[in-house]
């Protein structure tokens, strides 16, 4: 046992208790053996209601994830207690189902497979909008695959999107659609009408879904949003593909491009859009398969960087996942509690553990 606590009871569902491991490598610079704790109790709360009294009570000593919701509220009456550590390294995102075997029709494939059409929905939405109102101003809009959080990887040459109705309409008129009556049309007269399916009891992300909907008002296209319990949105998704568009985040625990191997190898389960392919549907999708399997056998700093920036870049050119904010990382940490310096990174307030103690 190499960590600072070992596990001493586990209640499913409940409760996980660590203990000091009396055989822990690590000192503080005065000498004095590490962890400074003797216990720590994990609490499994899914009621974040009770979560932020129990906090109040003093009951718990941690919170190491907040909503921007429940941040604002403490930060009225206690600002000391809360922290907002900027981006985080997590991201809301919106794909298309472009699964050929998806029992939808063949012209809402067509779109959905289009570049040109994914590229003009990402212009439509304004994502300033989707941080400010839904997230209270605790979200960046997003820019790509990876956070500007994640300093090193993240391509900096990369731009925020633009919010551009009208460029995104003549867009979409330059690939043969046109507005007739308020309302948009492909080529062939159908109505460009389709369904945004996100997990029911998810507020931010059904308030998201909504915002959405209005944006793409404006352009003519009308959308149905739909919520469903998570099961069911996880077995159409993978599955049935049984959907035409899904809104769902994805949460990083690292840094390392490795560790999204799952989602951009195009024979990947989690590949989300066109998940398990025998081989490479496209053309850019093949060249993301060999920059990511680039980076991923080279020691190389410098050249892992390059292959992996321009998966970020082939990505936003491709917009297979219509990445919209970037939430932040808020915490919050009682007045009891010395040596917490809440980061990005998960476990966001006690990543340094060993170092953490109680007045």
């Amino acid at each position: 046992m190499l960590g600072p606590f070992v596990v001493a009871d586990y209640k499913a569902g409940s409760t996980l208790l660590l203990k000091r491991n009396p055989n822990y490598w690590k000192s503080d610079a005065q000498g004095r053996k590490l962890p400074y704790l003797d216990s720590i109790r994990l609490d499994i709360q899914p009621n974040r209601d009770v979560e932020m009294l129990r906090f109040k009570r003093n009951e718990i000593d941690l919170i190491n994830s907040l909503d921007s919701e429940y941040f604002d509220k403490l930060a009225s009456t206690s600002p000391q207690l809360v922290h907002d550590a900027g981006a985080s390294l997590d991201s809301e995102q919106m794909w298309f189902n472009e699964v050929a075997r998806a029992p939808i029709p063949a012209y809402k494939k067509t779109w959905f497979r289009s570049a040109n059409f994914r590229r003009a929905i990402s212009q439509a939405i304004n994502r300033a909008d989707l941080s400010r109102v839904v997230f209270r101003g605790h979200a960046q809009p997003a820019i790509g695959p990876i956070s500007p959080a994640n300093k090193f990887w993240f391509d900096e040459k990369l731009k925020p999107q633009a919010y551009s109705p009208d460029i995104a309409l003549k867009a979409l008129q330059a690939d043969g659609f046109r507005l007739e009556n308020g309302a948009l049309k492909d080529e062939d007269g159908n109505e460009v009408v389709f369904s945004i399916i996100t997990n029911s009891g998810n507020k931010y992300r059904e308030r998201m879904a909504a915002m959405i909907q209005e944006d793409l008002q404006k352009i003519g296209i009308h959308v149905n949003v739909v919520t469903l319990d998570f099961p069911s949105l996880i077995e159409r998704m993978t599955q049935t593909f049984d959907y035409e568009a899904i809104l769902l985040g994805l949460t990083n625990t690292g840094l390392d491009p490795n560790e999204q191997m799952n989602v951009w190898l195009s024979s990947s389960e989690n590949h989300q859009w066109n998940p398990q392919e025998k081989t490479p549907e496209t053309a850019w999708e093949a060249e993301i398969d060999r920059l990511m399997r680039a980076q991923a056998s080279s020691s190389d700093p410098r050249k892992r960087k390059q292959a992996f920036d321009r998966v970020q870049e082939i990505a936003v050119e491709q917009a297979p996942f219509l990445f919209l904010v970037n939430r932040n990382a808020l915490s919050a940490v009682s007045a009891n509690v010395q040596g917490a310096s809440p980061v990005i990174l998960v476990p966001q307030t006690y990543w340094n553990v060993e170092r953490l103690s109680v007045k």
